[in-house]
């Protein structure tokens, strides 16, 4: 009787975790289904918004559309691009990198600092992505194994990280212009093959294997599924803590990619940092349809949101329009872009309901 007991007792707490897994499990399915639903629509929307923008400058500024202005904007937004790699893995979570920015601008003075002590570009460069992926690893422990906010965590490292930039030379601009192994790097971030930036090159490598970690892999599968749902992961045997600290990484690392990137093109490191850079980063993610809540969205989209943000920011320049404005119109269409979101998902929150319970109403009967 006692061993039978003992039986029924493992039964019991056996389909009680069983149980708990399957009512996880339909909540992930529709999301699953969900994505692959709206994901042209979200696509098509800022499709339509880029091509209504880029008609309108081409009537109305005929430099627009020449090969060398769109360079420009390549180029400029170059940075923001790299960046919004990382960021995209960190909100897929359901999280969000305040601290990329700051982050940047320390490995970029580090950066620097290497390359006025006499070292060649390639271990400086090679420190750089070192630090600015130990710095998001930092982030990543505290949020994933600490169990901070992410909020908390980055909001309190953006201001440790630029206070450690200032300290780091006294606040004062490093110039590298005249330092012959800087070069390469220079030609890196400025340079073209044919009529190609290089750096176009690099981030088009850079999308393709993040795109193919994504959807190709079972890491990239876990990262939407955290994001879908964190209890249903667990319960499927997700390492929710170590994902959370591998995509903070992964921003970290973007953050050195970045930093060396902004060097080449400014050939100097500064300590003060664009204030504007983290908004338009995040920006440019949420644009391309990315939610805030996770397991939504990808890095089309990311790109897509990064070119519409390049392009209003090139149009307002060439209308003669003061860049004073850039952060009006950019807060502006981030708003609408995640309020337009938002109502998107408030449809597709009932949809999803009254799915779950025709399986219910289906399993009962």
């Amino acid at each position: 009787m006692t061993s039978e007991k003992g039986g029924e007792g493992v039964s019991v707490g056996s389909r009680t975790e069983s149980n708990a897994a399957a009512t996880a499990v339909p909540a992930r399915v529709p999301v699953r289904a969900r994505g692959r639903r709206t994901v042209p629509a979200r696509l098509w929307g800022v499709i339509i918004g880029l091509v209504i923008v880029c008609a309108y400058l081409t009537i109305t500024t005929p430099l627009f559309m020449t090969w060398g202005n769109l360079v420009n904007i390549f180029r400029a937004q170059s940075v923001v691009a790299i960046l919004a790699i990382g960021m995209t893995f960190v909100i897929l979570t359901g999280g969000l990198d305040l601290s990329i920015a700051s982050l940047t601008g320390l490995s970029a003075m580090l950066f620097g600092l290497a390359m006025q002590a006499g070292w060649t570009w390639i271990p400086a460069v090679l420190l750089c992505i070192a630090v600015g992926t130990f710095l998001g690893m930092i982030n990543g422990l505290l949020i994933g194994w600490a169990k901070i906010s992410f909020f908390v965590v980055t909001l309190g490292t953006l201001s440790i990280y630029q206070s450690m930039a200032l300290l780091s030379n006294s606040g004062t601009t490093i110039s590298l212009f005249s330092y012959k192994t800087f070069t390469p790097i220079q030609d890196i971030a400025n340079s073209s093959i044919g009529p190609i930036p290089v750096i176009a090159i690099i981030v088009a490598i850079l999308y393709l294997l993040a795109s193919f970690v994504l959807h190709y892999t079972s890491f990239g599968r876990a990262i939407y599924a955290t994001g879908s749902n964190a209890e249903a992961a667990r319960l499927n045997g997700i390492n929710v803590a170590l994902i959370l600290v591998s995509t903070y990484t992964i921003s970290g690392l973007t953050g050195g990619l970045g930093a060396i990137q902004q060097t080449g093109r400014l050939t100097a490191t500064s300590p003060v940092i664009d204030p504007g850079l983290m908004l338009t980063v995040v920006a440019a993610v949420l644009i391309g349809g990315m939610s805030l809540r996770g397991g939504e969205g990808g890095l089309l989209g990311t790109l897509l949101g990064v070119i519409f943000l390049g392009v209003i920011q090139n149009g307002l320049s060439l209308s003669g329009v003061s860049t004073f404005w850039q952060g009006t119109v950019t807060g502006l269409i981030l708003i609408m872009a995640v309020g337009l979101a938002q109502l998107r998902q408030t449809k597709l929150r009932g949809k999803i309901e009254r799915y779950i319970h025709r399986r219910r109403a289906g399993a009962d009967g």
